[in-house]
């Protein structure tokens, strides 16, 4: 495993990064990271910088307590019934999925990134980028018109995608305690530091498709 992130293309760890300081709310300096030689590295920097009260509690259990609470407040649905196993097609119909997801969002304070567009739309569109930039080279008005519209229908896309991105209240807790961790816990004044790890290794394991077993902390960058 010790050349298994040195293969990650530095464009997408730059934007995992990105997606790391949005959760942990912190921001990383220019040539910060430089030292950071392995996985393990990474993870204790980022537990170092947290300048936060230390707390044992679990994020994952928090972040589900408040999505049970904002799915009973926002649906009146009894708290009991509201389990990690159940359904998000329960209770978030197609017709009034965006609609209903934005009033969860409202609730939560944060952004939970569970809508996106059929696949076939974003394959289509992303075959219309290639073209575009193939056209570039021989008709570079068309391509740059290509190129254009092919963009601005992904952003369209997505913003108004309907399909669902996880199907259960557990897939949900997992992407917000990754993505939000901060925002997941009771109190985002306060960190565990024994988590730190496990979350980062979800983010690079959900982002660039590895194998949590292979994410070992000797894993070099």
């Amino acid at each position: 495993m010790n050349y298994e992130l040195k293969n990650i293309d530095p464009c997408d760890i730059s934007e995992l990064l990105v997606k790391v300081e949005k959760s942990f709310d912190i921001k990383f300096g220019i040539t910060e990271l430089e030292h950071i030689e392995t996985f393990g590295e990474l993870c204790d920097h980022i537990a170092n910088k947290m300048k936060l009260d230390h707390s044992d509690d679990c994020t994952t259990q928090q972040a589900f307590y408040k999505l049970r609470d904002a799915i009973s407040s926002t649906f009146d649905i009894d708290k009991k019934t509201i389990s990690p196993d159940l359904l998000l097609t329960n209770f978030l119909p197609r017709r009034i999925r965006r609609i209903m997801t934005k009033e969860l969002e409202r609730y939560l304070g944060l952004k939970l990134n569970i809508l996106r567009p059929p696949h076939w739309v974003t394959m289509t569109l992303f075959i219309f980028i290639l073209v575009s930039l193939v056209g570039l080279y021989f008709m570079p008005p068309i391509g740059i018109l290509l190129l254009a519209v092919s963009i601005g229908g992904l952003r369209v896309a997505y913003k108004n995608g309907n399909e669902l991105e996880v199907q259960t209240i557990g897939q949900v807790v997992e992407k917000m305690t990754r993505e939000n961790y901060l925002k997941s816990r009771r109190n985002p004044k306060s960190f565990n530091k024994s988590e730190i790890e496990k979350v980062l290794t979800d983010l690079f394991s959900n982002d660039m498709g590895l194998e949590k077993s292979k994410l070992k902390r000797e894993a070099k960058f």
